[in-house]
């Protein structure tokens, strides 16, 4: 049985699912309905909570909670707080770590190390929108169904063997009808739970394509030309495979084309001809145009802070609020306050220009977190990122949008392309900053864990991004067994597959890979299952039934199929063809 528990002006209550309970200040209405069954689906129930102040009050916390027994052999999914936020299964007596103390002024604004209410110890582990708990048989399955009223955590508490989903409320200044939590609890088939809980959100299916494509960052990174862009679009359109005629392609412009983070519109001289020309000779070429920004950020250094300091967020004691550091900018930047009319005038002067000016198709949006890291008394987090969300998709209209650095569960139905996990590494893990705990690092290891926790996602909330692979020898530190996992579950796993490689330096071998996994594309996935570091994707192709398995670790690992044992070598994948 499910309860809420609210608690406010330091009281707390608790209300039995389907009932409407009175108190002095509100009360609250707490709806429990049945979901209808369907093939795969062992049970569901949707739940709805809103509350009705009589006066105002000062929201402390509101839980949905039930018992929950956890077995040793059961895993728990944790999806991560923003884009680049870890997202895999945890076994049950598994612990996240918090980011360590010494890192904090650098790095504590990427996650959810900022939010007093998450819990920092053993027995409890915890997901933002949605969770499970993977069982002998099926999953069971609690989400959220809209994240407008405020970000939704599940908490799995071993400790008090309770399963909850917390609201993120704390502090909010309630005046009025308040539809806080709309949610559901689901048992059965894992596919038969996904497409149930995505049939039932309010949002909109994605209606974007698949597409193929390239960037400019991880191989370029800030360092950038009208020269390079054009160079890279010339070799990508001659390797214009035959694997991707039928696709969109996408030739996008990343982070170094502007004079500072903020100043969207100052160009570098290293752009003599401007965006429009470029953009111009993308589409000569028959592709379409993406450009990266990042609008709710802006570095102490460009010409927008120092002319508009005021249109910086501010934090209770009226200081910049950090949105993070970067060491290839400034140091660190700062978030803007989107509820002033004037920077919302801003950017919509900026992608009006960028989208009917410059005439570009897609714009790559990132940072986005940034916008609710502060909320004002009467908003929750969730809420900001809501209607930051909301006012990009009506200013941008019918125009692309690549989401990354936000969190999932708004942008649901609302981006139409969306990464699921960190930055791809030049090499296989970042040292420093796994050994601080940094769950956004910049990291292929994380990345890669990240996309395959995710991959549900794909075509049922928003088109997958995984992020670049990469099969050049120069700048690179991957190995080609490691560039070739890399590759591989992007292209199962994901429907936007970017590279940064200059294509002209291929060679023949690295062509002849670049052919041979393009034709997983397509694949129809059924499902995808961890033992330890070794994963296994079970897909359908051409009417053939196949299995991946993808070694993540440094080790080998004797995997267990058909009661035989298959060798992979560290970090090794490989296709196989189930046949009777």
């Amino acid at each position: 049985m499910f309860k809420c528990l609210i608690r406010y002006n330091n009281q707390s209550h608790t209300v039995v699912a389907g009932k409407m309970k009175f108190f002095d200040e509100l009360y609250v209405d707490f709806q429990a309905t049945p979901v209808k069954n369907v093939a795969g689906l062992k049970t569901g129930t949707h739940f709805q909570i809103t509350i009705h102040p009589k006066q105002d009050v000062t929201l402390e916390k509101l839980s949905l909670f039930t018992k929950q027994v956890y077995k040793g052999n059961e895993s728990v999914f944790c999806n991560g707080f923003q884009s680049w936020s870890e997202s895999r299964e945890y076994q049950v007596d598994e612990y996240i770590p918090p980011l360590l103390s010494i890192a904090r002024p650098l790095m504590q604004p990427y996650g959810d190390y900022h939010i007093d209410a998450v819990p920092r110890t053993n027995g409890q582990l915890h997901s933002w929108t949605y969770g499970y708990i993977r069982q002998e048989k099926g999953i069971a399955f609690l989400g959220s169904l809209t994240e407008k009223s405020a970000f939704s955590m599940i908490v799995y508490d071993t400790q008090k063997q309770e399963l909850q989903l917390q609201k993120d409320i704390e502090g909010l200044e309630l005046k009025h009808s308040f539809p806080v939590l709309d949610a559901i609890y689901l048992e059965g088939e894992e596919n038969a739970v996904w497409d149930t809980y995505f049939d039932l959100m309010p949002e909109k299916r994605p209606i974007a394509e698949a597409a193929v494509g390239w960037t400019s960052w991880y191989h370029y990174y800030t360092d950038i030309s009208e020269e390079i862009i054009l160079k890279n679009l010339d070799a990508y359109k001659k390797h214009n495979f035959r694997y991707t005629r039928k696709v969109p392609v996408i030739f996008q412009i990343d982070d170094g084309y502007q004079t500072r983070v903020g100043d969207w519109l100052s160009i570098k001289d290293s752009f003599p001809n401007g965006l429009r020309s470029i953009a111009k000779k993308i589409h000569d070429k028959g592709c379409k145009a993406g450009l990266w920004l990042a609008p709710f950020i802006v570095e102490k250094k460009s010409e927008l802070y120092r002319q508009h300091p005021d249109w910086v967020l501010k934090d209770a004691n009226g200081k910049p609020v950090k949105a993070g550091y970067a060491p290839h900018w400034s140091g660190h930047f700062y978030a803007l306050d989107f509820y002033k009319k004037k920077v919302q005038d801003h950017l919509t002067t900026v992608f009006f220009t960028v989208l009917n000016k410059w005439n570009f198709d897609m714009v790559k949006l990132d940072f986005l977190y940034a916008v609710c890291l502060y909320p004002p008394p009467e908003k929750t987090r969730g809420q900001v990122m809501w209607d930051a969300l909301q006012f990009l998709r009506h200013i941008i209209g019918d125009k692309l949008i690549l989401g990354c650095g936000v969190p999932l569960g708004s942008s649901f139905g609302v981006l139409d392309y969306v990464r699921i996990g960190a930055d791809i590494h030049l090499k296989w893990e970042h040292r420093l900053l796994k050994f601080l705990r940094n769950r956004e690092r910049v990291s292929t290891m994380i990345a890669l864990r990240s996309v395959l926790g995710r991959w549900q996602l794909n075509k049922r909330a928003f088109i997958n991004d995984p992020d670049v692979f990469i099969l050049r020898d120069a700048k690179n530190k991957l190995t080609p067994t490691q560039q070739y996992t890399i590759f591989l579950i992007n292209v199962l796993l994901g429907d936007l597959l970017f590279t940064s490689d200059y294509l002209e330096d291929y060679s023949i071998e690295q062509l002849s890979e670049y052919h041979s996994l393009y034709k997983w594309r397509k694949s129809e996935i059924q499902s995808v299952q961890q033992h330890d570091e070794v994963y296994s994707i079970h897909f359908t192709h051409d009417k053939w039934n196949f299995i991946a398995l993808c070694n993540l670790s440094a080790k080998t690992i004797s995997h267990q199929l058909n009661k035989k044992a298959i060798e992979l070598e560290p970090y090794e994948s490989l296709v196989l063809k189930k046949i009777k």
